[in-house]
């Protein structure tokens, strides 16, 4: 499970329903035990009809009492019988989907994170967790309910043919027009269900795009265009939907009336007979009651028709993303990288893209050494750090830390050997001490606060109102934007790893937090780590001793940092700023 962030060509691709059926295959046991149940409940309920006939055909013609007490009795006894089943079988069909959930959440989970490194995310990105959901919801229904009860119907048609042929017929006829009803339903239904998911998917998106821009579309008002657009979209969602529950609250009401009318018919049909002297009163109504059970489990299937829909959408959706992400077997572990980073050829792409945005960039950092990478906007210098750190899968090419590839790495493992702060500084709901650890809960408080030192953000942590115990809120909400992206360096540097990767770790600090930044990056590289530092402000590459200068993707010079920006000067031209970052383009930069 812990390679779920490794390239898919890496290993080979399982077949899209093989992990959804290991998960329900370990429910074999479950399922028959549940079928059991169902064959007894389907059995005691002929109490009711076998109670009546002979209630009918015994106690009213010989007027015996005693007999009917001990029918009742007994009858009794079954249907309490009956009920302690349903409650069993109703409690293990919620087990069973829990368990469902228990069996795939991790790999469910591990896949939902993985799709925005991989280019397949829509919405919010969490569908994949609501179709866990939606096939829990499933099992737990009605609708196993209806599926295990529908093997039981030719038993019951038997026993109508068994009182009467005719009346058996006429029973048959009637299944025979509620399974083209169930079929009806499933042809109708299929077509609006998918096009009412696919239009829930984008009004998920629209509403998760504008709830994380709440600002922007506030201060510059536009946020009624986006209402507009949501409204078009949530429109043809409850179009689709309407026509979906439309077709199965139609057929579902028509085969209820289908179903009544059936009985009575039944019953007028036995009256005819028992009237012709070939049925007895009590098979009469015998046989309306066991035909009307009969029909059932169909009435009940189309009735919760969009959950077999949506159950069954959710399994083929979550059969393909578990093949895209597969789950591997776990490499073998390596030792703790000491010597050096390795990159090799390497070309990267966003996820999902096809063209690459940094191509061939090869260049080797020996421990104790820190990088500068420095350039005009839109010169591949984030696309190469999130490569370096495994965030985003190579093109071409190899990063390699003491001679192995990231992909060889259990990524839990390498996490622990690199230190990662990205340009948008995301961080958690919870403690300013949980943040900083990484949610290690087997962390050493001293390791904490080793952490914030080395960031300078000790003293400021001390003055928050519960310190290191202070709730942050959801994405660093309580904090200023400096603070949380001193945080997020302290985070990077929790656990002194070997390659730490900052990615403009200063464009919201003020002087003091730039001086705490040189100090970490001086202590990264005096401990024996690899620091890169991608920069477009002069401080942030202070303490390093090489510099690389990216342009169009590609890696356009490489060197100690004072004979690359001299010769960069010269070929520009331009007047050197005296960290030389003024000569790589923009203003500013």
């Amino acid at each position: 499970m812990s390679t779920w962030i490794a390239s898919s060509t890496a290993r080979p691709r399982v077949s899209p329903t093989a992990e959804l059926g290991q998960a329900f295959a370990a429910l074999r046991g479950w399922l028959v035990a549940v079928a059991l149940f169902s064959g007894l409940i389907n059995l005691l309920a002929l109490t009711g009809s076998l109670f009546m006939l002979q209630v009918y055909d015994r106690v009213l013609t010989s007027r015996s009492v005693p007999t009917l007490v001990a029918l009742a009795v007994i009858a009794a006894l079954l249907y309490a019988f009956q009920g302690i089943l349903d409650i069993i079988r109703s409690r293990l069909l919620v087990r069973m989907g829990s368990r469902v959930d228990q069996i795939l959440g991790a790999r469910v989970y591990a896949v939902t994170l993985a799709l925005p490194l991989r280019g397949g995310r829509s919405g919010d990105g969490l569908q994949p967790l609501r179709d866990l959901d939606t096939i829990r919801a499933f099992l737990a229904g009605q609708g196993p309910v209806a599926i295990l009860d529908l093997p039981w119907m030719p038993v019951y048609l038997a026993l109508v043919f068994a009182l009467h042929p005719a009346l058996g017929l006429l029973a048959s006829a009637g299944a025979l027009l509620l399974v083209a009803l169930t079929i009806a339903t499933e042809i109708l239904s299929r077509g609006p269900a998918r096009r009412s998911q696919g239009e829930a998917v984008r009004r998920q998106a629209l509403a998760v795009a504008g709830q994380r821009n709440a600002e922007v579309l506030r201060a510059m008002g536009f946020g009624h265009r986006l209402a507009a657009r949501w409204l078009g979209v949530n429109a043809r969602h409850l179009a689709a939907q309407e026509q979906a529950s439309d077709v199965t609250g139609g057929l579902s009401a028509t085969s209820k009336v289908l179903r009544a009318l059936l009985q009575s018919a039944l019953l007028a049909a036995g009256a005819w007979l028992t009237i012709a002297g070939e049925l007895s009163g009590g098979a009469m109504i015998a046989s309306s009651i066991i035909a009307s059970r009969a029909l059932a489990p169909i009435e009940l299937a189309i009735a919760n028709w969009k959950s077999f829909l949506g159950g069954r959408e959710s399994r083929k959706r979550l059969a393909t993303l578990l093949a895209a992400v597969p789950d591997g077997p776990d490499p073998m572990p390596l030792p703790a990288p000491r010597r050096d980073l390795s990159v090799e050829g390497l070309s990267v792409a966003p996820p999902g893209a096809t063209r690459p945005m940094v191509q061939n960039v090869s260049f080797q950092l020996q421990a104790g050494q820190g990088l500068g990478l420095i350039g005009p906007s839109a010169a591949g210098k984030s696309s190469l750090v999130r490569a370096l750190v495994g965030a985003w899968p190579a093109m071409r090419g190899a990063v390699r830390l003491d001679g192995a590839a990231l992909e060889q790495w259990d990524p839990a493992a390498l996490g622990r050997h690199i230190g990662y702060l990205p340009q948008d500084i995301e961080l958690f709901d919870g403690t300013v001490a949980e943040n900083i650890a990484r949610f290690d809960e087997a962390t050493e408080p001293a390791a904490i606060i080793a952490a914030a030192q080395a960031a300078g953000l000790h003293e400021t942590i001390l003055h928050l109102p519960e310190g290191y115990s202070t709730r942050i809120g959801e994405g660093g909400s309580a904090l200023s934007a400096g603070q949380r992206q001193r945080l997020g360096l302290a985070r990077a540097l929790y656990g002194d790893p070997f390659l730490v990767v900052l990615d403009e770790p200063n464009s919201n600090l003020d002087a003091e937090g730039e001086a705490a930044l040189t100090r970490a990056i001086r202590g990264v590289r005096e401990r024996g780590g690899i620091l890169i530092v991608v920069a477009h402000r002069p401080s942030a590459i202070a303490a390093v001793d090489l510099v690389g200068i990216m342009a169009q993707g590609m890696l356009q010079a490489f060197g100690p940092k004072e004979e690359v920006l001299r010769k960069n000067v010269q070929q520009s031209g331009a007047t050197p700023h005296p960290s030389g970052l003024a000569v790589v383009g923009e203003p500013g930069a």
